[in-house]
């Protein structure tokens, strides 16, 4: 349990759900870690849990759309760690309803587009030069979506802003592996959550599953696990790549579905 010993981790958007998921296997593998988003008592809370299981973390606040706060968490992580070995940007405002193209206002529009790839651009962008300082370099993971994969009847924004994150992960990815700094996007499917479980509907979930492969919905854990090895050694010669993380929901054709219901391979 030392994949990631002696590293320091930001993971942002880690007062809750998947950032949490992270977050607690980063410290199972001996990473010190930073929580940060703008609840203090959950960040507070995943800290205290994380220490009772024997692992280092430490809450700061951060607000995704706000520049200076971002700022300053990178500034305040390297004067208490002496550097940054990992950053997962995982802070964002999830809009799954925000529309269809006609629906949407600009202000909405920039709302998700600000938290979603404004953030994360932001974010990556401060911490590049402290990795640049490091011999080792670092590893930066992007937590997109599956909305980026395909048209939707809806949640136009946020599709468009996580395909915007894809984009950014490649660009990163090319433009610093120079410096030894490798940056990775991992794509969550139907990730149910202590937070959204109760409002997630059955129909939905019932949609999901027909369609997932592995016959159970994911969990923070899954796209945690895949975070480690991206941010351990053992990834050192994987970069720029987009990973899904689904049980193989975008893994085949659109009417897989509709002909298990009918226990058919075929028409």
């Amino acid at each position: 349990m030392e994949r990631l010993k002696d590293k320091v981790a930001i993971v942002t958007g880690s007062t809750s759900g998947i950032g949490v998921g992270i977050a607690k296997l980063f410290a199972a593998e001996g990473a010190k870690v930073v929580i940060c988003g703008r609840r203090e008592a959950k960040g507070q809370a995943v800290v205290d849990s994380i220490a009772a299981e024997g692992g280092e973390a430490w809450y700061h606040f951060m607000d995704i759309t706000a520049t200076e706060s971002i700022e300053q968490l990178f500034a305040d992580t390297v004067e208490k760690f002496g550097k940054i070995d990992i950053l997962v940007n995982n802070a964002a405002n999830v809009g799954l309803k925000d529309g269809r193209v006609d629906e949407l206002s600009l202000e909405m529009w920039d709302a998700v587009f600000q938290s979603d790839v404004r953030g994360t651009f932001y974010a990556t962008k401060c911490v590049l030069p402290y990795m640049q300082k490091n011999e080792t370099g670092g590893s930066i993971i992007n937590i997109g979506s599956m909305a980026s994969c395909g048209g939707d009847l809806g949640s136009t924004a946020y599709a468009c802003a996580k395909a915007g994150v894809d984009m950014l992960t490649q660009s990163t990815a090319l433009q610093y592996g120079k410096d030894n700094i490798r940056c990775n996007c991992v794509r969550p499917g139907l990730i149910v959550t202590p937070e959204n479980e109760a409002y997630v509907p059955q129909a939905l979930k019932d949609i999901f599953l027909s369609n997932i492969m592995v016959n159970r919905y994911g969990c923070p854990a899954d796209i945690g696990h895949m975070c480690v090895y991206l941010a351990s050694d053992e990834s050192a010669y994987v970069t720029g790549q987009i990973v899904n993380v689904d049980g193989g929901l975008n893994s085949h054709v659109s009417t897989v579905a509709q002909f298990k219901e009918l226990n058919s391979r075929t028409w």
